[in-house]
């Protein structure tokens, strides 16, 4: 499935006096999977929502395919940003059915595929006459995931898709991402607090802190980059030094870093050990926290 370029140029983004996204650049490529990960309050969903013309911005620019995304139909029907639902509305309980949202999603979305939104109801045993506000909240995340995955959106979005989900049906919406990908080579980005179940599905893990984007790169290139180093104060010392240290913690004279050593040899009387995706992120965003 072919899919233009989705960029961001130079957002910025306040609330009142609290700048929420600071002059901000972002690219995303056609055909990969992304994953958006970022402490709360760190911009995500003001990010995604931006994107995808759903809210405004104070400055810069957003394009698809070279096209602004604002105002324009054309553009806006090749991305899906599927967010989770609210049981309750300005005027009392959502008692829209999960067929209107599916008859809403058929009208938006030209790619829409009526025969995968039906096995996907079948599958997660959801009964397309209940009410949003009847639903449980594993319930409102599967049908977030249904209109996101049956719409064949070339660029689908999903904001926490695995909140409100049990391991079980976790695992398998990550299997069911894995195979619409496989099989169309769609764009997914998938903004998740859930970072160490999902890390193995994400080629390229963009991180965002305060505002703006740390890292946007692939998975595994970003995580070779770093390492925890493990042994006395001044043998730590030794074997990290010239290296980018993002966090110390210390228990007498033993002294544990996570470092970023970007390739470069680490030697000395230290014990050496890998970081997952989580490790990483917490390092680059902890700030200094153990």
């Amino acid at each position: 499935m072919s899919t233009g370029i989705l960029k961001a140029v130079g957002l910025c983004k306040s609330y009142g006096s609290t700048e929420v996204l600071h002059n901000l650049d972002l690219e995303i490529l056609p055909g990969k999977i992304y994953g958006l990960i970022g402490r709360n309050g760190a911009g995500k969903t003001t990010l995604l929502s931006i994107l995808t013309a759903q809210n405004t911005k104070n400055s810069g620019e957003v394009t698809y395919d070279g096209a602004p995304v604002w105002e324009n139909a054309e553009a806006l029907s090749h991305i899906c940003f599927s967010r989770e639902l609210q049981p309750t509305l300005f005027s009392g309980q959502n008692n829209l059915k999960i067929r209107h949202y599916l008859r809403s999603a058929a009208i938006y979305y030209p790619g829409w595929d009526r025969k995968y939104a039906q096995r996907l109801l079948a599958e997660f045993k959801l009964d397309e006459k209940k009410k949003i506000c009847q639903l449980s909240k594993g319930q409102m995340s599967m049908v977030t995931i249904l209109i996101a995955l049956a719409s064949r959106a070339p660029i689908t979005i999903l904001d926490e898709p695995a909140a409100g989900l049990d391991v079980v049906m976790r695992e398998r919406f990550y299997q069911l991402l894995l195979e619409e990908f496989t099989q169309t080579g769609r764009t997914f980005i998938v903004s998740t607090h859930i970072i160490e179940e999902a890390a193995s599905v994400f080629e390229q893990v963009i991180i965002i802190d305060e505002g703006r984007i740390l890292e946007n790169c692939p998975t595994d290139e970003l995580i070779d980059q770093f390492r925890y180093v493990s042994g006395s104060e001044e043998a730590v010392a030794q074997a990290t030094a010239g290296m980018e240290v993002l966090s110390v913690y210390q228990v007498g004279r033993h002294k544990t870093a996570a470092v970023r050593c970007r390739g470069k040899q680490i030697s000395g009387d230290v014990d050496v050990s890998a970081m997952n995706l989580q490790n990483v992120f917490v390092a680059l965003c902890g700030h200094g926290d153990a």
